[in-house]
């Protein structure tokens, strides 16, 4: 699945991980249900898609330190382009697995 499908799809995938149903709210402007999504799952996916959601609220400070947990450079890059790139390796692991 491309994650320009995922994205489009009227509701999260069902066997999406809590980081990709993230990366699905917060396309759809939902970032409270985005948030709640990540708070409490420990893996780097997830840590990846806190770091971006944290920076998308304009909050360098924490979202630097989830970038470092998910052992990531932290983002510049506009946040469209930044959720499709993490889509895009999510979904490539979810294939390979």
């Amino acid at each position: 699945m491309t994650a320009e499908v995922f994205f489009n799809s009227p509701t999260a995938p069902e066997d999406s991980t809590p980081a990709l149903r993230a990366l699905w709210y917060d396309a759809k402007g939902e970032w409270d249900a985005a948030h709640a999504c990540v708070q409490d799952d420990p893996s780097r996916e997830a840590a990846w898609v806190h770091a971006y959601l944290h920076r998308r609220e304009d909050d360098d400070g924490n979202a630097g330190y989830w970038y470092a947990r998910a052992g990531r450079t932290p983002s510049a890059e506009p946040f469209d382009e930044e959720r499709s790139r993490i889509a895009s390796a999510l979904l490539a692991l979810r294939t390979e697995n």
